[in-house]
């Protein structure tokens, strides 16, 4: 074990596959997103005060919306969900959704980027708040595994409906998760001395592949798993992967 300090992040470097943090996104449905009708009112008109009843329950309606996306994007795909059906799912009429997003691609990058950004905060406050790097790397694998069991829709609609963001969000989705995934290799980094980091990225990225595929696997074949099953599972299996030393070649 190396001596123990604070895992502080540095700069990110480049990742091999930027999305990875989520699941690596594959090259398929490659169809450009549907934009809003010619006419439609971009957003609402002025913003609620923050704070106030009026702005909460604006907040509310569009985290129903965004739940309503993932949900529905994941069974049906990006492409054969209109704003119809968003609205319905949601309680509110398909007109009603463009007083929170602009239309569906917007939804789409709200989605994404939102879940990007609640990873790479959470991973930041992990290291901000453990100073022993295997104590880090548990939190990080159990933050990572609690997501991919709460969030299964999510990952999937990214698998399959990431090129349908706009360009500028799917820019900003990488970034993210580029800056989420250095966070583990800092962490790596500590507990493997001297390793390359393209070694360590590669550790990264197969656990989140491991983690995010099982949920994602049983659900496709029409089962549930109980979190209490899988979570221990997972767990042990991505840090056995994670602090498992080079075999040397003969």
């Amino acid at each position: 074990m190396p001596t123990t300090r604070p895992v502080k992040p540095s700069a990110p470097a480049q990742s091999e596959h930027p999305n990875a943090a989520i699941r690596p996104v594959s090259a398929a449905q490659a169809a450009s997103a549907t934009p809003a009708a010619p006419g439609t009112p971009a957003a609402a008109a002025a913003p609620a005060t923050p704070g106030t009843p009026r702005s909460q329950a604006k907040e509310n309606r569009r985290q129903a919306l965004l739940a309503a996306a993932a949900g529905l994007f994941a069974l049906h795909g990006f492409n054969r969900v209109s704003l119809e059906d968003l609205g319905a799912a949601a309680g509110v009429s398909g007109p009603a959704v463009y007083r929170h997003f602009q239309g569906k691609q917007a939804v789409l990058g709200d989605l994404l980027l939102t879940v990007s950004r609640e990873l790479l905060d959470g991973g930041r406050r992990v290291i901000a708040e453990t100073t022993d790097p295997l104590a880090a790397l548990r939190r990080l694998v159990g933050f990572q595994v609690e997501f991919a069991l709460g969030k299964p829709d999510v990952i999937r609609v990214q698998d399959r409906d990431f090129s349908n963001l706009s360009q500028k969000d799917q820019s900003e989705v990488r970034a993210l998760q580029r800056n989420y995934v250095e966070i583990w290799v800092e962490v790596l980094a500590l507990l493997h001395p001297g390793t390359d980091a393209v070694e360590l990225r590669m550790r990264a990225h197969a656990t989140f592949g491991l983690i995010n595929s099982t949920p994602h696997s049983v659900r496709n074949h029409g089962r549930k798993i109980a979190p209490k099953t899988a979570r221990p599972l997972l767990e042990s299996m991505a840090l056995a992967a994670l602090t498992v030393n080079v075999p040397q070649a003969p």
